[in-house]
């Protein structure tokens, strides 16, 4: 029974028919774990942009909260000035407690001020980092996109018997194969008017 099949088989497909499945089959396969391979990356990449963004904002939001006690230091000091300034008849011991206070919120206000500029420089860093990895998460988007095109073809050449077809789905595979290799090595190819198109 199983000789009449191959008979049949080999009446019905030619051995070049059936190379050419072998052929795309494998490639098929590769392509898939290609993919995935460069999802689970790219989902580690999402989340790390995640934390960064995160980061960034509690970073910010920290700095306003700094500006607001700068903002309030600067105002006590000024209000015990005009106090120092409007109250003539103020004993030393009050004047010297009134100058003291002026000079502690002076200096708390230039405390906050050295610190806006510590939390702020986080905040960029924070910033360039998500930069960094949006780079990253548009290559393994790419490599995605080309990955999912050359599947598509592969089956579409399955069916159609087109050799040119073949190379022109291995081409986007290797062509994904770069963009994902860019973003696991961190290099800095990226197409910016793909990404916008991606995007």
């Amino acid at each position: 029974m199983s000789e009449i099949s191959e008979v049949v088989q080999e009446t019905l497909e030619p051995k070049s028919e059936s190379s050419l499945n072998s052929w795309i089959a494998v490639l098929v396969a590769l392509t898939a774990t290609c993919m995935a391979i460069c999802n689970i990356k790219d989902g580690n990449i999402v989340q790390a942009m995640t934390q960064a963004q995160a980061r960034g904002v509690d970073a910010w939001t920290y700095y306003q909260a700094k500006s607001t006690k700068q903002l309030l230091s600067e105002n006590m000091a000024e209000q015990v000035k005009t106090q120092l300034v409007t109250a003539s008849a103020l004993a030393p011991a009050a004047r010297t407690l009134l100058e003291e206070k002026s000079k502690q919120y002076l200096s708390e206000a230039k405390r906050y001020e050295q610190e806006k500029e510590e939390i702020k420089t986080k905040a960029e860093n924070f910033a360039k980092e998500y930069d960094q990895l949006n780079t990253h998460d548009d290559q393994f988007d790419m490599a995605d996109a080309v990955f999912t095109i050359a599947i598509a073809l592969y089956g579409i050449t399955a069916l159609v018997k087109k050799k040119w077809l073949l190379i022109f789905a291995l081409t986007l595979t290797i062509l994904g194969v770069i963009f994902g290799l860019s973003g696991f090595l961190g290099w800095s190819l990226h197409p910016d008017w793909l990404a916008r198109i991606l995007s």
